[in-house]
């Protein structure tokens, strides 16, 4: 009986999962050409909406980030190539 108390306990008192923190680095600067944050790879609206989505929302943003940074990435280090005249 005490374990069934207990079992009932922690699904009554679970707590939920933790929202996925801020991907801010406060590196906040948007780029003109795809307008995207340099830093972390949002546009201004979605840092605005960022407080009221869901977590589903902010996983789902999360995980398109790290394409948008390498774009970012690679079009800076692109243009920070010499030009090679021949």
């Amino acid at each position: 009986m005490l374990r069934r108390i207990i079992a009932i306990a922690k699904l009554v008192f679970r707590m939920p999962p933790a929202p996925p923190p801020s991907p801010c680095i406060r590196i906040c600067q948007i780029d003109a050409g795809t307008g995207w944050c340099i830093g972390c790879g949002r546009t201004g609206e979605e840092i605005g909406d960022w407080l009221f989505m869901s977590t589903a929302q902010r996983l789902a943003l999360m995980a398109e980030l790290p394409r948008r940074l390498a774009r970012l990435s690679a079009g800076s280090a692109a243009d920070d190539q010499p030009s090679r005249a021949s």
